[in-house]
């Protein structure tokens, strides 16, 4: 490949952040790290914060490549970058550009600001290699703004880990076929498993539409209702559950008011899906649903020993002070939510605090934070996970490898919430399970169409 027709790409410190692993996802194409970058790394690196890990993650892969037997020269010039598994196609360099030594000329952003200082390297190289394409890599918005506004021709956010471009293509978890569905096929082969009727139809009678396991199958009547368990090249097997029963369906006194909440409460109660992922607008229901179906199966059905509940704290996971208390006393606050749908799930009862009280011993139900569950392995428990709009993909991998054997995994969050710095809709962590799970045939996604709030909770997320 020709010189000129290898883009040279300057990373942000926030990309290795984001991606400790980031150098390798370039291809056949050249990396630099300002110095600033490293400077910035070395600064984190030693916080008592999750951030921190993924820092040292960077520094030891830059170490890797850079350190041994390499001089200050070649790692000015450019080191080869060697392959990894998952990333054979990786051919170019990576190179430590020492910008603390360059006096910036006219046309520099100004001051000592660490994020000019990286502007200032791009455009010094932008200068130095033309006609090369050297782009500048950043998660930062305002980064880019400025970037754009120095001079710099080519700038862009990290998306190798996005799934998907725009998050209207975000899979909901259920297919909705015109007309009646009945009407679409009359080659149908029925079987019954146990207690389930299982239907098996030709996949060219449904259309080009991509089917997924676990998808639920609606159509625009009231009745029909499937959920798909097996598909081939040329036919597509589900369950048939129908809408009625769906709507029936009930866990700690709470029955579905629509039938999305159905379809959540058939996957949240069946014990062959272990994992759930719980999306939707604020107030149609998610942690209620969680926490019911959570309820059932540990006091009800006796299937799971323990309720774990846990989610991020505004930090992004990050620490839960040095004040006095217990973890569950300090997690208290950042869990309202939950305590407030304990509440509501035993508000008719004579003594709604005694109630409350019992159940959390009798359910053991404990409040965790994120920060402490890197090195479990829990078992035999169901597992809430709130907020999960804030997380990065790190993050959630993290939380669904600690889960062991005969435990259930809820993930829940609403995507137009998100205050993480760095994440959007289509770069959050919840986003990134989804699409990666959602042929599974271990885990199930619903996407809780309509607010069940209150009017007012309704009003508000169509109008505002």
């Amino acid at each position: 490949m020709e010189q000129d027709d290898r883009k040279l790409f300057v990373l942000d410190t926030n990309v290795l952040l984001h991606e400790p692993l980031a150098i390798y996802s370039f291809k056949e194409h050249d990396v630099v790290v300002p110095m600033t970058v490293l400077e910035e790394l070395d600064l984190i690196k030693d916080r008592k914060r999750d951030v921190s890990r993924d820092a040292r993650v960077a520094i030891r892969a830059l170490e890797d490549i850079l350190g041994g037997k390499t001089t200050p020269e070649q790692i000015v010039q450019g080191v080869p970058l060697p392959s990894r598994e998952g990333h054979g196609d990786v051919s170019g360099t990576l190179s430590i550009f020492p910008d603390h030594q360059i006096e910036f000329t006219i046309g520099s952003m100004p001051g000592g600001n660490n994020d000019n200082r990286i502007i200032n390297t791009a455009l010094h190289l932008q200068e130095l290699h033309q006609p090369r394409k050297v782009v500048l890599v950043t998660k930062d918005i305002n980064m880019r703004l400025k970037a754009k506004g120095a001079g710099i021709q080519r700038v862009e956010d990290y998306r190798t880990d996005q799934l998907i471009d725009d998050i209207r293509f975000l899979t909901k978890g259920f297919h909705r076929i015109e007309g009646d569905f009945w009407a679409h096929t009359d080659d149908v082969s029925t079987e019954s498993d146990g207690r389930h009727t299982v239907h098996s139809v030709p996949l060219d009678k449904l259309g080009d539409d991509m089917f997924y396991t676990n998808q639920y199958l609606l159509d625009e009547g009231s009745e029909f209702c499937g959920r798909i368990i097996e598909k081939t090249p040329t036919e597509l097997k589900f369950l048939d559950l129908g809408q009625e029963r769906l709507l029936n369906l009930e866990a700690w006194g709470i029955r579905p008011k629509n039938i999305y909440q159905g379809m959540a409460m058939q996957a949240l109660l069946d014990p062959d899906i272990d994992l759930v992922i719980l999306t939707g607008p604020a107030g149609c229901g998610k942690t209620l649903l969680a926490m019911a179906a959570a309820l059932e199966l540990v006091v009800e059905q006796g299937k799971y020993e323990k309720v774990i509940v846990t989610r991020n704290t505004p930090e992004i996971a990050e620490s839960i002070g040095f004040l006095p208390g217990t973890e569950e006393e300090k997690m208290a606050p950042w869990l309202a939510a939950i305590t407030d749908t304990l509440e509501v799930l035993h508000k008719n009862d004579v003594n709604p605090s005694g109630s409350m009280n019992y159940i959390m011993d009798k359910a053991n139900i404990q409040f965790k934070s994120i920060n402490f569950m890197r090195g479990r392995s829990i078992q035999n428990s169901v597992v809430l996970l709130d907020e999960c709009q804030n997380l990065t993909a790190s993050q959630i991998k993290t939380m669904i490898t600690r889960m062991g054997e005969g435990t259930k995994l809820i993930c829940s969050g609403n995507l137009a919430q998100i205050d993480s710095n760095y994440l959007t809709a289509v770069t959050s962590g919840l986003t990134y399970i989804v699409e990666r799970f959602k042929d599974f045939d271990g885990s199930a996604n619903v996407y809780l169409n309509g607010v069940v709030r209150s009017r007012l909770a309704e009003f508000a997320e169509e109008n505002l």
